[in-house]
């Protein structure tokens, strides 16, 4: 891809994108630092991320039982991973404020950035070679990395949760 191209791209990209970029951007920012958050608040991220997961494959290639399967696989599979690591490590419950004390991480960030450029660069792709979107290797691989994705601050949500009291709200949420 030369410059020229990669300028038409960006011209040809809606004011939206970059604005949505900009919030990804500050969001992931904002959780590189140690943060007090509520269950609640612990509760969106994820349910946001598991939506833009669904939606970037559905929106890419419909409804299909195949890229269903994958995406599901994926998902499972790095659901099942970050469970096991324990991301993102000594997280504190404060009784008092009904919050937890979560340590910053630069992960969320990247992780948002993945998600983010997976969906542009399957946007971009899928418009500048519509034949794409009927191939099953590449359906296949988008909708399993978009299920993967999907899966880690689901995940992580539910590693912070999980030691909480019930009273927190842990119980009624992503319970393994």
């Amino acid at each position: 891809m030369n410059a020229q191209m990669l300028m038409m791209i960006v011209q040809h990209t809606p004011a939206w994108v970059w604005g949505l970029l900009a919030a990804l951007l500050a969001l992931g920012l904002s959780q590189s630092r140690t943060q007090r958050v509520s269950a609640a608040r612990l509760r969106l991220l994820p349910l946001a991320f598991l939506g833009l997961g669904i939606l970037g494959a559905l929106s890419a290639f419909g409804w299909q039982l195949w890229l269903a399967l994958a995406w599901t696989l994926a998902f499972g599979l790095g659901y099942g991973l970050v469970r096991r690591s324990g991301w993102p490590g000594k997280v504190q419950f404060q009784p008092a404020q009904q919050a937890f004390e979560v340590p910053g991480s630069w992960l969320p960030l990247a992780l948002m950035m993945a998600i983010f450029l997976l969906k542009y660069a399957v946007g971009v792709t899928l418009a500048m070679q519509p034949q794409l979107a009927h191939s099953a290797d590449f359906a296949i691989a988008v909708s399993a990395a978009y299920g993967a994705l999907s899966s880690v601050f689901l995940a992580r949500a539910r590693n912070i949760l999980a030691p909480a009291p019930a009273k927190a709200g842990s119980a009624a949420l992503l319970a393994a």
